[in-house]
């Protein structure tokens, strides 16, 4: 997350970008890689003359870099922010400490990917993503609009929200269904100790459905607990939506099944489909290939020569005489549909 920002703003004119960690490995490698123009291992050094700070840690570990910006004689003026994705806390500990000439404003860029670390960096990531902001009261307005104007260099969508609300959307949107998802693979994971076809058959969109349930254990744990009761709130809710079904097929009540159904489609066919979020969309081909060797290669060697950039392939079904299903996953829309444009002349693309 860190490392996209810098490279959104690494080219302005007059902008100098000064990366920090407590590893000189990563100090290295922020540079090597051009995503800084400089790094170091002092945070002190790379805070006290900065117009702008942003605090690319762990929401657990927020409180504590914050504290630490107290006891430095930060520029007048200069404004902090995050990158977390809960805000309420954060917010609620910035306002403790004393931050002198200095501004924190929460933020949230709602995007994200796969992928961890500076090698994930890409100026594109939050491309017509929203990015949230959460302005303490007292905040001037010009400090916003300061924040605003750099951001904007982000070609995200930014949004203006008290921290509570933003808590209680992301929490819906986003910590709820990786609970889910967590929960129903853990209870399939169990059924797989006594019957291995429960693992074996779960390929394909039993695994796409549920991809969020691989996500670092680290970062959920500190997430969850930092949006503890709205995360409980949720979750007795969804007793009650899980109840109903229970208490639709006890009754046998398929009109009541097929009414549940028909809302939720309705709901979902609204949700813009090519819009960055808070869980990161899959661009996702299925290919039918005819079962002969070198089939594979072909199709990426015909991608390559177009420069599109292939990030997975999977064959989920391939036997003798049997048409195989070529799953091609891409980081964008667009080479998505560069990729299906070339391939649906010789094959059947879906």
């Amino acid at each position: 997350m860190g490392g996209s920002l810098a490279l959104c703003f690494k080219d302005l004119p007059e902008v100098t970008v000064v990366g920090h960690s407590v590893n000189p490995n990563s100090v290295r490698k922020y540079v090597d890689r051009g995503v800084v123009h400089s790094a170091t291992t002092s945070f002190k050094e790379a805070a006290e003359d900065a117009d702008f700070i942003f605090l690319c840690v762990p929401v657990g570990n927020l409180e504590e870099y914050l504290l630490k910006l107290q006891e430095i004689d930060l520029k007048p003026g200069c404004i902090i922010t995050d990158v977390g994705s809960t805000k309420a806390s954060v917010c609620r500990a910035a306002a403790k400490v004393n931050l002198r000439n200095a501004w924190f404003i929460g933020g949230h860029p709602m995007a994200g990917s796969e992928r961890s670390g500076v090698e994930a960096a890409s100026r594109l990531l939050y491309e017509n993503a929203f990015y949230v902001l959460t302005p303490a009261p007292g905040v001037p307005e010009e400090a916003y609009e300061r924040l605003v104007e750099l951001l904007n260099h982000t070609k995200a969508q930014l949004v203006r929200l008290e921290p509570k609300v933003h808590d209680e959307i992301v929490g819906a949107i986003s910590h709820l269904p990786h609970i889910v998802a967590a929960a129903l693979v853990n209870q399939v994971s169990r059924y797989a100790e006594v019957n291995p076809l429960y693992q074996d058959l779960a390929a394909g969109g039993f695994r796409d459905i549920t991809r969020i349930a691989s996500s670092e254990p680290v970062i959920w744990r500190d997430i969850l607990m930092d949006n503890r009761q709205v995360v409980l709130d949720l979750l007795h809710q969804w007793t009650e939506e899980t109840n109903l079904f229970i208490r639709l097929l006890e009754a046998e009540d398929g009109e009541g099944i097929e009414e549940q159904f028909s809302k939720s489609r309705a709901f979902r066919n609204q949700i813009p489909e090519r819009r960055k979020g808070m869980l990161h969309s899959l661009y996702d081909l299925y290919v039918d290939i005819p079962d002969h060797p070198g089939i594979i290669g072909q199709i990426a060697s015909l991608l390559g020569s177009e420069r599109i950039n292939l990030s997975n392939i999977q064959v989920i079904e391939s036997r003798a005489d049997v048409p195989g299903i070529l799953r091609l996953s891409f980081r964008s829309d667009r080479d998505m549909d560069k990729a299906a444009a070339i391939l649906k002349d010789k094959y059947e693309v879906r």
